[in-house]
């Protein structure tokens, strides 16, 4: 390398740490342009949060119907028909075959 380019390497170094750093900081992860993508991906989270939480208080409050100082009949019964595998005379059963077609 000539000699006169020395003095200019650490400018050229800085000026392509500079460029580096401006296009990750447009175009990185966390960059200017990817707000969008993290808008969409908090509201589908969002979405996602709400149908878990719902399902986890009713998941609870069969829980609590299931204890012994509030045991709750129907829910009692309903959970002994599915574990035995029994049906009331009043229900409608279908058949699912399970081979492939």
């Amino acid at each position: 390398m000539p000699e006169r380019m020395k003095p200019y390497l650490p400018s050229a170094f800085l000026l392509l740490l500079i460029v580096y750093l401006g296009v990750q900081a447009l175009t990185g992860q966390r960059g200017l342009l990817s707000g969008g993508e993290r808008t969409a991906l908090l509201h589908k989270r969002e979405v996602e949060l709400a149908r878990l939480s719902a399902q986890n208080a009713e998941l609870e409050l069969r829980v609590r119907h299931l204890q012994t100082n509030a045991l709750s009949r129907d829910l009692l019964e309903e959970r002994a028909r599915v574990v035995l595998g029994f049906s009331d005379p009043r229900d409608y059963v279908i058949r699912v075959s399970t081979q492939p077609a």
